[in-house]
């Protein structure tokens, strides 16, 4: 009985120190993080942007405008975007849709990828989660991997006289840690991060710049996943087992000599 109290103090203490390392999985938003007031026209030119982070641009209907973010193995990424649309308008349908670092389009898990606005509404909302991030994968097969993502919000149904009106445009990526569940046997030698972003410089004018962005705590590659935690656990209790299963079964000792 000794054996078993100790174990559970053991297993409770643990559950203590893992519960807060999942917890700070998602990055906070800092106060002194930048946010873009802008988007991208292009990959190439696709403003950067942090998870927890809202990015606006002031943009003209039937722009393309393009965002960057990064995302890391084991997240479920979600994006969801915000047009707001000018008084007088007719019927538009708007989409967001979402690229890795290759430019191969993710199929959007769940989330509301196209939506049409009535002629008297004044905003839409757009929402894309995508498959969870694996750390490795098949060279034909087009799973979600770490690196840089693309995020490209336009109208795909605009009338002529639309063209041109002026829209203000919201987004905003979250993730959330889906953790060992999905953790694969396997890592990238580098997250996909091919991309350039927009920054400005000290005289104000943009230029070009190859992506830096990446998670608050640097890309895991997938080296580390709770399932390590997990399997610990397993075999400690595994062991556990055996021990109190040789106590029950075994025989009476040897009685002892006179």
């Amino acid at each position: 009985m000794r054996v078993v109290r100790a174990f559970g103090a053991a297993l409770l203490a643990l559950g203590w120190t893992v519960t807060p390392a999942a917890a700070d999985a998602t990055p906070s938003p800092a106060a002194d993080d930048a946010v873009p007031a802008r988007a991208g026209t292009s990959f190439r030119t696709a403003a950067e942007i942090g998870q927890g982070r809202t990015a606006t641009a002031d943009a003209s209907a039937g722009d393309y405008l393009y965002w960057s973010f990064p995302a890391d193995a084991g997240e479920r990424p979600t994006v969801r975007a915000t047009v707001r649309l000018p008084d007088a308008h007719a019927a538009e349908t708007w989409q967001v849709d979402v690229y890795d670092g290759l430019r191969r389009r993710q199929a959007c898990q769940y989330g509301t990828q196209t939506r049409t606005a009535a002629a008297d509404a004044a905003s839409l909302e757009l929402a894309c989660t995508l498959r969870t991030v694996r750390a490795w994968s098949e060279p034909w097969a087009n799973d979600p991997l770490p690196g840089t993502y693309y995020v490209r919000l336009t109208a795909v149904g605009l009338p002529t006289s639309d063209l041109g009106l002026p829209v203000r445009a919201e987004v905003r990526v979250a993730a959330r840690e889906i953790g060992g569940a999905t953790a694969v046997d396997g890592a990238l030698a580098e997250p996909l991060v091919p991309g350039a972003a927009v920054t400005s410089a000290a005289t104000d004018e943009d230029a070009a710049v190859l992506s830096d962005v990446e998670p608050e705590d640097g890309w895991a590659s997938g080296w580390w996943s709770d399932r390590w935690v997990w399997t610990a656990v397993g075999g400690a209790l595994a062991a556990l087992a055996g021990v109190g299963g040789y106590a029950l079964t075994r025989g009476p000792g040897r009685p002892t000599g006179a």
